[in-house]
C-alpha cells in the first residue's frame, strides 16, 4: 500500500498541475492531455525508471517535490506542442515556475533538460487519442444529438469532476479506461446538473426517426450505468471537496 506521505504528495502535484493549467490559459484538452502524461504514465512509471537505471541525473536524485513540480509543467509544455499551432514557449513556463515554485530556481536549460527525461520515463508514449476528455466531448455530443436532455448537462461540472477524480487517484482505482471514465464523469455530471423531473423518463427520444441514433446514447448507458455504483464515491468526493460544484448539487439528497 501506498504511504500516505507519498498519496498527499501526488494529490499536492497534480493540483499543482492544474493551477498551473489555469494560470496559463491552456485549453482543456492540453490540460488533460498533460493529466494522463504526468498521472497515467510517467509519475507510476518513475520508480521502476529510477531503480532499473544507473540515474544519475540531478532531476531524479535526489526527487525533490520541486523536480516533480518541474515535471508536472513540462507535461503541459509537451502537450501544448501537440495541440496547439502556437504553442506555449519555455520563457513563459519558465516565468510561471519562477513565481510558483519555491525551493528551486529553474534555467531555461533545465527545462529542455526536464523534458527529455519525462519522454524516456514515459518510453517516448506522447500518443494523445486515447485520452478520457476526448471521448468526453464525444459522447457528450452524441447524446445532445439524440436526446434534447444532453443540452442540459454541463460541462464546465465535467471538467470540475474529472478534475476531482484526477487529484483523489480515483481514475486508476476506479475505471478501466479512459472510455469508462469518460462515460462515468458524464453520467455523473448529468445526474448533478440535469434537473430532476428532466431526467427521470425518457431519456431517449421517441419517433421512427431517431431509432438509429438510439444505440449511441444505450451505448452510453451501458458503459455508464454499471460505474453509477460509482456515482456515490464520486459525490462523496465532490461534497468534501473544497470545489464549486457544491451547490449545483440543489436539492438532491442522498443517504449513507
Amino acid at each position: 500500500m501506498r504511504s500516505e506521505s507519498a498519496w498527499a504528495l501526488r494529490t499536492s502535484l497534480l493540483e499543482f498541475l492544474i493551477e498551473s493549467a489555469e494560470k496559463l490559459q491552456v485549453t482543456p484538452i492540453v490540460k488533460y492531455t498533460a493529466l494522463s502524461f504526468f498521472a497515467d504514465r510517467f509519475y507510476p512509471c518513475l520508480s521502476r525508471f529510477t531503480s532499473s537505471n544507473k540515474v544519475t541525473n540531478w532531476l531524479l536524485k535526489p526527487l525533490r517535490e520541486s523536480n516533480m513540480q518541474l515535471f508536472a509543467l513540462v507535461s503541459i509544455w509537451i502537450s501544448s506542442k501537440i495541440h496547439d499551432s502556437c504553442p506555449l514557449n519555455v520563457k513563459s513556463l519558465k516565468s510561471l515556475g519562477d513565481a510558483v515554485i519555491k525551493e528551486q530556481h529553474f534555467t531555461t536549460r533545465d527545462f529542455l533538460e526536464a523534458e527529455l527525461i519525462l519522454m524516456q520515463v514515459m518510453d517516448f508514449d506522447i500518443g494523445a487519442g486515447n485520452i478520457a476528455f476526448i471521448f468526453l466531448e464525444d459522447l457528450l455530443f452524441q447524446l445532445k444529438g439524440v436526446a434534447k436532455v444532453g443540452d442540459l448537462v454541463n460541462f464546465e461540472v465535467s471538467m470540475d469532476v474529472m478534475d476531482l477524480l484526477y487529484e483523489k487517484e480515483e481514475t486508476s482505482t476506479l475505471y478501466s479506461s479512459p472510455h469508462s471514465l469518460a462515460a462515468s464523469v458524464l453520467v455523473a455530471s448529468y445526474l448533478i446538473t440535469v434537473p430532476r423531473q428532466s431526467l427521470e423518463f425518457p431519456i431517449l427520444p421517441w419517433g421512427s426517426e431517431v431509432y438509429c441514433s438510439s444505440k449511441i446514447t444505450l451505448s452510453l448507458l451501458l458503459i455508464g450505468i454499471p460505474l453509477i455504483s460509482e456515482w456515490y464515491n464520486i459525490h462523496r468526493l465532490i461534497v468534501h471537496s473544497k470545489r464549486s460544484v457544491v451547490p449545483l448539487f440543489g436539492n438532491m439528497k442522498w443517504d449513507y
